[in-house]
């Protein structure tokens, strides 16, 4: 199971069960007084018997107290997976299904057919079991865009105006402006990083929880159903995913959750498998489009990146709102060390006005933590990912084919989810976003906004005697 995540989860020992090494272990019938102690190392006592079981934790507390993690799927998914998925459909829970466009474009790959086609048999299939309606994450992902806009133009003027020695010290919202939408760097930022790297990590939710958000603060009347029976599914390309729907940060109420459940993609194939369902050979059915960026004639509305065009969108609002210049057509990035650490760069007259990255993989990203580490950053936006070449290559997509190489498929991914992007539009622009922000009676980037579309991130310091709880 570890292979799936993102390697910023994978630093750790791991193996199937909880071993002594790792200092999460303690005895499954409480702490014994240690046979000799040695400095600065807990010791545990754990009996023969003991060994052989896994230790039970949920799956919020993996993370909690040492950075290390399990592969076992017992452990990691017993409340996160697709018997969990129809267990909710036999309870007569009103399940809602929230689909990402990069799981779209890997069942496109594997079954050799459009992504939009993807989308519409998904439609036919999960509503087949039940599913009460089926949406589209990228509608999500332009209220976060716009968020995220409105965020980076309010620190880039707080930044400028300190500098200027005219404004308020700006150590509570700094530059450079990280993005936050990867669980992987989050849960790394938290734990490994600690509140020297947090106060640079955009406060906007991902995706995945903005859409959360939306269906359980504010759709759920729309669509005639109760809060309390609705049950949200996420299909996504990454593991981490599970990791982040189980954030205490996104529970609310009376313990509810803003997304219940993630299946990735890899899991919703097995599914497909499972109910010994011809995908190619479905019927399509109309989409639900309270929440899709599909059009009527087809076309999707969609930004350029395929993990999610954070860097090119901001970039292009931050060069229209501060410096009044319109940048039309494809942007121009600078690869630096490899592919995946990539810069964006606006001059005006010689003047180097912005400097934006985007920052893919681990050993990318320990190289911008320590040009923050050091001071010596140059850039005021990094797009950040754990997964080389990003979402795409998410742990949790369907695998080559056997002859296929990961490269090849990495290609065809890439190729697929752009000739999907039909319409590359400004989320400003999105009529679904708009809807939204006036429905929901709130202005983006205001406090209201905030409160269900941001959140907060803790550094959590690594104790044996820590609460599993805190991620």
């Amino acid at each position: 199971m570890s292979e799936k995540f993102s390697p910023t989860l994978r630093l750790g020992d791991l193996s199937d069960f909880i071993a002594p090494s790792q200092a999460c272990v303690i005895s499954l019938k409480g702490p014994k007084k240690p046979k000799e102690k040695k400095p600065d190392r807990p010791q545990v006592v754990i009996s023969p018997k003991e060994q052989m079981e896994a230790v039970k934790i949920s799956l919020k507390d993996c993370l909690a107290c040492s950075g290390c993690i399990t592969s076992a799927e017992t452990v990691l998914l017993q409340k996160q997976n697709y018997d969990e998925f129809l267990s909710a459909l036999s309870r007569s829970k009103d399940v809602v299904v929230s689909i990402s466009p990069q799981s779209r474009a890997s069942l496109a790959v594997h079954y050799d057919i459009s992504p939009l086609s993807v989308f519409k048999k998904l439609t036919t299939f999960l509503k087949s079991l039940g599913v009460k309606a089926v949406f589209d994450t990228s509608c999500s992902r332009d209220l976060v865009l716009i968020e995220a806009c409105n965020e980076f133009v309010r620190r880039y003027k707080q930044a400028s105006s300190d500098d200027d020695g005219h404004g308020e010290d700006s150590e509570s919202s700094p530059l450079p402006l990280l993005s936050s939408a990867c669980p992987g760097w989050i849960c790394y930022a938290e734990k490994m990083l600690g509140s020297f790297v947090l106060p640079y990590v955009s406060s906007v939710k991902s995706p995945q929880q903005s859409i959360g958000a939306v269906i359980k603060h504010h759709l759920c009347q729309s669509l005639g159903l109760r809060l309390e029976e609705i049950y949200h599914v996420t299909m996504m390309p990454c593991y981490d995913k599970k990791l982040e729907a189980s954030r205490d940060d996104f529970v609310f109420g009376d313990d509810l959750t803003e997304v219940d459940s993630v299946l990735t993609t890899g899991e919703i194939l097995e599914l497909i498998k499972l109910k010994g369902v011809d995908f190619k050979e479905l019927e399509e059915s109309p989409l639900d489009r309270l929440l899709t960026n599909v059009t009527e004639e087809g076309h999707l509305y969609g930004v350029a990146g395929s993990s999610g065009g954070y860097a090119e969108t901001i970039f292009r609002h931050a060069a229209k709102a501060l410096f009044g210049q319109t940048i039309e057509g494809p942007l121009e990035f600078k690869t630096l060390r490899n592919s995946d650490f990539r810069e964006l760069t606006l001059q005006v007259e010689g003047k180097t006005l912005l400097k934006f990255a985007t920052c893919y993989g681990f050993r990318n990203i320990q190289n911008i933590v320590r040009r923050i580490k050091t001071g010596k950053y140059e850039y005021q936006y990094v797009e950040i990912m754990a997964c080389p070449t990003g979402c795409l290559n998410g742990g949790g997509q369907i695998k080559p084919k056997i002859g296929q190489s990961p490269k090849e498929l990495i290609n065809s991914l890439e190729a697929t989810y752009m000739n999907d992007t039909t319409l590359v539009s400004d989320p400003f622009q999105n009529p679904i976003a708009k809807r939204l922000y006036e429905d929901w009676l709130i202005e983006p980037g205001s406090n209201e906004a905030k409160k269900f579309l941001h959140t907060q991130y803790h550094p959590i310091v690594k104790s044996v005697t820590s609460q599993l709880n805190n991620w």
